[in-house]
């Protein structure tokens, strides 16, 4: 039935899904919010059955809608892989990767991979989707919401047909401000953190992860502040509200902005992955797969 629909509207249909709304979905389509929701009845209609319950502004998807989302993004990805696989003819000139990753891998060694990426095909553009935890883009990616997801976890991981490829291993850090009382020629036992106030990632993160092996080993020690924004802790970390852990990615951000960066003791390391679907990659996303993979 999806074969016969027209794919613009479950182009509309899926902006729906990701931005949450109607109108927001409009403004990322470059369209009229009256055209979109002409389409998107127009949709319903064929389907016979409604796609959304409407609460105001708000939209929830029914029973139908959660069932089209995958069979919609397979055919409007299988459509985008068509249209860049006759382009490619010509060389790869043009298109767009789209990239689902967690925010210290977007500072290294995602910024390297766009810059060794963008240097060879500098007419793709390419999208970074955030990503919180490593579920959120092994879920972006099995879904078909981005085509590339990159990721890291202190635990081995269930791809779930998925595939996986090693890129890079980090340690984590003890962030502080300047004049943090822990001397410079070793690393810091998490014990020695007694009493300390820690600013941490949200649970699921293996930033968590290790602030949660810490208050366990460091009497008095507590969460101060927990943030989904990575770009928020450097700032708290200099004005004293507290330590922080980080992948080791971000030392040289934090040592340029003032602050100290120190080994911790014992070390936990996060494995860095790319993920992929196992096929049906857009010449694009296959050439950066390749770039990435070499940077």
């Amino acid at each position: 039935m999806i074969l016969g629909m027209d794919v613009r509207q479950l182009e509309y249909f899926l902006a729906v899904v990701d931005h949450g709304g109607f109108n927001r979905a409009a403004r990322a389509c470059y369209v009229a919010q009256p055209s979109l929701s002409q389409a998107i009845r127009l949709l319903e209609r064929d389907l016979g059955s409604d796609l959304f319950h409407r609460f105001g502004r708000r939209v929830v998807l029914t029973e139908a809608g959660r069932a089209l989302v995958e069979p919609a993004r397979s055919v409007v990805r299988g459509l985008g892989t068509a249209r860049a696989s006759v382009a490619a003819v010509h060389g790869l000139v043009a298109g767009r990767v789209e990239i689902a990753a967690m925010p210290s891998q977007s500072v290294d060694p995602l910024s390297r991979m766009i810059t060794g990426f963008v240097e060879r095909f500098p007419g793709v553009s390419v999208a970074v989707r955030a990503s919180f935890t490593a579920r959120d883009v092994l879920e972006a990616v099995r879904t078909g919401v981005t085509e590339l997801g990159l990721l890291a976890s202190v635990v081995p991981l269930a791809a779930g047909g998925l595939e996986l490829y090693p890129v890079a291993r980090q340690r984590f850090v003890l962030i502080t401000p300047p004049d943090a009382p822990f001397p410079a020629d070793r690393p810091v036992r998490h014990e020695e953190l007694a009493g300390q106030r820690l600013i941490a990632g949200q649970p699921g993160t293996g930033m968590r992860s290790v602030v949660d092996t810490i208050l366990a080993a460091a009497p008095g020690a507590s969460i101060v502040v927990e943030s989904e924004h990575r770009e928020t802790i450097l700032p708290l970390v200099l004005s004293g509200t507290g330590l922080t852990v980080l992948a080791d990615s971000w030392r040289a951000l934090a040592l340029r902005a003032g602050a100290r960066v120190l080994d911790l003791e014992p070390a936990t390391y996060l494995d860095v992955l790319l993920v992929a679907r196992p096929d049906g990659l857009t010449p694009a996303a296959s050439e950066f797969l390749t770039v990435a993979r070499a940077v």
